[in-house]
């Protein structure tokens, strides 16, 4: 009897990742990808000589990446050249106040010392229980597919969560250790990755310090494609058959099974389980009929999304001062724009932005003598975002950038490209045209995400940012194993 054939629905992270494991553990794998390039938001394009990663620039958490290849007894380095940036980051806090920050924990705490003298012993606890967090969350929790509370109910893990400040905010906690309203930001600006104000996301992710200061922050040479690439080659080893331009129209259910999965082409694909990796709301609303949906449009309003962003992909014809790397310009107040993304929503009057030069690190990515820049403004989602506005934030965004740095850009611009809210929906059918999945709130966390398992499908199985363990690569790679483990469990060859 041929073995069970599993059907995955989009080549994200997520897609890769489950496909990957699912093969490797028996299964014939097929993997459908609406784009005709893979990766999903980590796709790449090339134009007029320079190479622009689409979507994710950072990256954090290298243990994860060793940990996924492991699984399969392979390493990054059998796929892609890996180089800690040193410094990290650069923190634009105003007119010559650049802060960039070390790669050498000696040299940031020395940093720190500088800035609020006094605050060694307080950042050396603040790490200390980080990387408690980073030990217990990311080697443990986020492994648990979150679909009964028994699975957090032994004795030793409950009382691991309370001492993981799950139901402090990060803004409380960062205050008991910090003074300096500059080091304060510097600790609370990693959870802008999670998808709300620091005031409503859990001390939990002070891991994501852990993982900023301890461990550091990393480029694939060739930029962040080059692990899609990776990936793609090893699910292909595995057995994987990878279909580009394969865009699904319906999954069709026949007594609470899922039979097959057609193309808007007509193609149909049979299948022993589904895996969706497309946005989840989408697969959820548009791919099922009516009656085999886990959420109604009621619950999906009520979710908080984490921000949507307006990107600005542009080539320059000389280098440019004053930039490394990764660039985070905090010279407006977070405030104002917070409330613009998560409270009033609205485009904001002063928004912080990043900037990504990965040509200051990488020369392939570029032609000699000129710089690839992405410009990110976070917004919240399902804003209008038509040409004159964002024509308007790129002009706001290059006066600041031309006067901090000290130096002309616009007139030496020789390519531009934008993308925002209605490109993520025609491109990823994300669900208001976030960017990011789901908001890390309390709410929002663990069982109280959506479920990776159907309730009315009993092949049907979700992965990616829109369920758990939640959004960032780390945790969309992670997503596809702790799914493959759970098809395993319920649907054995």
């Amino acid at each position: 009897m041929p073995n069970k054939h599993v059907v995955v629905i989009g080549a994200g992270f997520a897609g890769l990742s489950s496909a990957t494991h699912l093969a490797h553990l028996g299964y014939q794998v097929t993997l459908l990808e609406k784009n005709l390039t893979p990766g999903g938001r980590a796709r790449k394009f090339e134009a007029e000589g320079f190479v622009f990663d689409m979507g994710p620039s950072w990256y954090w958490m290298p243990d994860v990446f060793e940990s996924y290849f492991a699984h399969f007894g392979k390493k990054p380095s059998d796929y892609y050249d890996l180089i800690r940036l040193d410094p990290s980051y650069t923190v634009v806090f105003g007119e010559n106040e650049f802060v960039e920050i070390p790669a050498d924990i000696t040299q940031f705490r020395a940093l720190l010392e500088k800035m609020e003298p006094g605050v060694g012993p307080k950042l050396d606890e603040f790490l200390k229980q980080a990387a408690y967090k980073y030990k217990v969350g990311i080697q443990d929790l986020v492994y648990r597919p979150s679909r009964s509370l028994f699975e957090f109910t032994s004795p030793g893990l409950l009382a691991d969560i309370i001492r993981m400040d799950v139901f402090q905010s990060m803004s409380k906690h960062v205050r008991k250790f910090f003074k300096d309203e500059k080091i304060i930001r510097l600790m609370e600006f990693p959870v802008i990755f999670l998808g709300e104000t620091a005031d409503n996301i859990p001390a939990l992710y002070s891991l994501m310090n852990y993982a900023d200061i301890a461990l550091g922050t990393w480029y694939p040479m060739g930029g962040m494609h080059e692990i899609v690439k990776g990936m793609v080659k090893l699910a292909e080893e595995k057995g994987v058959k990878v279909h580009l331009g394969a865009d699904v129209s319906q999954i069709n259910i026949e007594d609470g099974i899922a039979k097959n999965v057609v193309l808007k082409t007509g193609e149909t694909f049979v299948a022993d389980v589904v895996v969706a990796g497309a946005d989840y709301h989408h697969v959820d609303s548009k791919l099922l009929s009516p009656e085999y949906r886990n959420y109604d449009e009621k619950y999906w309003d009520k979710r908080v999304m984490a921000p949507s962003s307006l990107l600005f992909y542009i080539g320059v014809d000389k280098k440019l001062e004053n930039l490394t790397h990764h660039v985070l310009f905090f010279d407006e107040q977070m405030g104002p724009h917070a409330d613009a993304i998560y409270k009033n929503p609205r485009w904001p009057e002063k928004p912080l932005f990043y900037l990504s030069a990965a040509s200051k690190t990488d020369p392939s990515v570029a032609p000699e003598g000129k710089e690839n820049l992405v410009i990110l403004i976070p917004l919240a989602p399902d804003l209008e975002d038509g040409e004159d506005v964002r024509e308007k934030y790129f002009h706001m965004v290059m006066d600041r950038l031309e006067k901090l740095t000290g130096q002309e850009i616009r007139s030496h611009i020789i390519y531009k490209r934008s993308y925002a809210h209605s490109d993520f929906k025609s491109d990823y059918n994300a669900f208001k045209g976030n960017a990011y999945g789901l908001a890390n709130t309390l709410f929002q966390t663990a069982i109280l995400k959506p479920s990776l398992k159907s309730k009315k499908v009993k092949n049907l199985y979700y992965t990616g940012q829109l369920t758990v363990p939640g959004p960032g690569v780390p945790p969309t790679i992670i997503s596809g194993h702790v799914v493959a483990k759970e098809v395993m469990k319920e649907n054995n060859l």
